[in-house]
């Protein structure tokens, strides 16, 4: 099978069904083919970024609303492309994301689905990913007899993973009979029960060390603005504590000391450095300009500073960042102008984030847009929320909840989400509150 992804045009059902676009769910049930859709969305799972971006419970509530049955989906995970990669060796992106609207279906009360993950989880390549998704359900009912794929193909790793959830129902059962899982649980116990060192806070032991005081704040005794500087050119956890002390200090140098260091560190460093400025705020606004019209990283921390603190003379760089992003599909690069653009409220920018909403291929981005054009053009924003209460990303749910007017249509919606089980808390917390009131 086939498994590359094509990415639709968002003016069709089946770009919409791909974008996770709440517009595509609702009107899902009046166009023919829909069903065809959502069995290839899940088949070739489209999300831009897989790390972040959510589609299961998005395509599980769709099966349930179209009354489509579960077999292609099962079909879909027994294919002979899943015997391909079975020693482990490429991660399991054909499958995952058809095991996740598995797991959700259950969740939804459609608990024929669970038969495929379990099967999966004996036979196939991926079967932790199955197995895992079976232990969160927490139902021992479905996981009885499972308790030997746990202990017999578990290693210590995955067994400890499994442990995580040290109250699960389904792991005090396998653990009555595995002293495997019995171990894996009273060792994570153990572990909580100790006070864990933290990466950040050993760094911050190691830079007073080599400052020679008691604590990371500095103060009587404590390392001078010039030794935190070289502190911060070292490269290493401690530098990141050093820098994160030279902004606190509000210490000029570091705004010099950034442009030495960025353009030879890794890309974690940016991020570091970025929030180390963060300190200083609007008064950074100056060096973040220059910044921000040079190439390299130090153009990122600077247009991340006009965004986060710019004024209104920063409206026509934003704009052209987010043109230049929507221009080339650069999606996640358009998230910080978004979000400049709507704090500073340009209204100019409306339409470029219309558009956005319904051609990005990022559907994480969305809330920033939602909550962008609720800032800048409240009336207009709110037919984007009425739809964002279907999208598939959770904060754009949440923040729809929130703004969308109440209607019939939204008030059956809202009722829905308050109820739905699988639903974030949030959600369903913030949409009791709105009908309430």
């Amino acid at each position: 099978m086939n498994n590359e992804v094509v990415v639709e045009s968002a003016s069709t059902l089946h770009g919409q069904l791909q974008r996770g676009l709440g517009r595509a769910a609702r009107r899902a049930a009046e166009r023919r083919g829909a069903g065809e859709y959502v069995y290839d969305c899940v088949r070739r799972d489209p999300r831009w970024d897989r790390r972040c971006e959510s589609r299961g419970l998005y395509y599980a509530r769709l099966l349930v609303d179209l009354e489509l049955p579960v077999g292609p989906l099962s079909d879909h995970l027994f294919d002979a492309a899943d015997q391909d990669d079975e020693d482990g060796s490429r991660p399991g992106q054909r499958v995952d994301l058809a095991l996740e609207v598995l797991s959700d279906l259950v969740r939804l009360s459609r608990r024929e689905a669970a038969e495929p993950l379990r099967r999966y989880a004996r036979e196939g390549a991926h079967w932790f990913d199955a197995l895992k998704l079976l232990v969160d359900l927490r139902d021992p009912a479905l996981t009885w007899d499972l308790d030997d794929v746990a202990d017999g193909r578990c290693d210590d790793h995955e067994l400890a993973r499994l442990a995580l959830d040290t109250g699960n129902p389904v792991l005090e059962m396998w653990a009555a009979r595995k002293p495997r899982v019995a171990a894996a649980l009273a060792e994570e116990r153990e572990r909580r029960a100790r006070r864990p060192v933290g990466r950040f806070r050993d760094s911050r032991d190691r830079f007073a060390r080599a400052g020679g005081t008691a604590g990371v704040g500095g103060g009587e005794g404590g390392p001078s603005d010039t030794e935190l500087v070289e502190l911060a050119r070292q490269g290493d956890d401690t530098a990141i504590a050093a820098l994160f002390e030279l902004g606190r200090r509000r210490v000029p140098a570091l705004l010099d000391l950034a442009e030495e260091i960025l353009p030879q560190r890794k890309p974690r460093w940016i991020g570091a450095v970025g929030k180390a400025i963060e300190f200083y705020g609007p008064d950074a606004l100056p060096r973040a300009r220059v910044w921000a019209n040079s190439p390299g990283p130090c153009s990122y921390v600077g247009r991340r500073l006009i965004a986060n603190h710019g004024t209104r003379q920063d409206i026509p760089l934003l704009m052209d960042e987010l043109t230049d992003a929507v221009e080339r599909g650069e999606w996640g690069s358009a998230a910080e102008p978004v979000e400049g653009l709507g704090r500073l409220r340009a209204g100019q920018a409306v339409p470029l984030l219309k558009s956005a909403w319904v051609d990005t291929e990022y559907a994480y981005l969305r809330r920033r847009i939602l909550t962008a054009l609720i800032r800048t053009a409240p009336h207009t924003a709110e037919s984007y929320a009425v739809e964002g209460l279907w999208d598939c990303e959770e904060p754009v749910r949440r923040t729809a909840v929130e703004a969308a007017p109440i209607t019939e249509e939204t008030r059956t919606r809202l009722q829905r989400l308050q109820h739905d089980s699988p639903e974030s808390p949030e959600v369903r917390a913030s949409a009791a509150s709105r009908l309430a009131h």
